[in-house]
């Protein structure tokens, strides 16, 4: 399977899952010394033509409007790839908490602790906050936009985004009496 078509492969689950709505969120992988990611306004379940940002120096406008963070990452961290979705019960539980700590099971395990950050987003800010929290962590959201789940393939970056998406809504679940 080439580049396009697991883009195109997650983000049909991403879509499929309700974890993106129409042209919201991005991806991107590292490619040497810079990254693919998709175009900005793209619907990533059909993102064609993806997009080559270098590490340093000038960024194609047609780029996603979130590659400094998506840049960012890739300068401070190992991850390999960079899922950037809206999940609407993430989204929801971030306007009132300044970290999530799940209570499933699948979350306490693979994310025991989720961070939410500020910043505008597209901002300098929102990058170096989300970029700093991806350092040493998998997953965070960023207050009322979304989350950033950065990891080794695609794949895993969509599983990490199903699983806080998954703990957000049994805590708002979990709150109904």
């Amino acid at each position: 399977m080439n580049q396009a078509e697991e883009f195109q492969r997650i983000g049909k689950r991403l879509r499929q899952e309700g974890l993106v709505g129409a042209n919201f969120g991005n991806m991107s992988v590292r490619d040497g010394t810079g990254f693919l990611i998709t175009r900005n306004g793209a619907f990533l379940d059909c993102p064609k033509n993806l997009v080559y940002v270098p590490l340093d120096g000038a960024v194609p406008p047609e780029a996603s409007s979130e590659y400094r963070v998506h840049r960012e990452v890739y300068r401070l961290s190992r991850h390999l790839a960079v899922v950037h979705a809206h999940p609407p019960h993430a989204v929801a539980i971030s306007l009132h908490r300044d970290c999530i700590n799940p209570i499933d099971s699948e979350g306490e395990m693979f994310c025991p602790t989720i961070p939410v950050v500020t910043g505008p987003p597209g901002s300098m800010e929102m990058a170096k906050r989300v970029a700093s929290t991806l350092k040493d962590g998998g997953a965070v959201i960023v207050r009322g936009h979304g989350t950033f789940c950065g990891a080794r393939s695609l794949e895993e970056g969509y599983v990490l985004t199903s699983i806080v998406e998954h703990s957000c809504r049994v805590l708002l679940l979990s709150r109904v009496k």
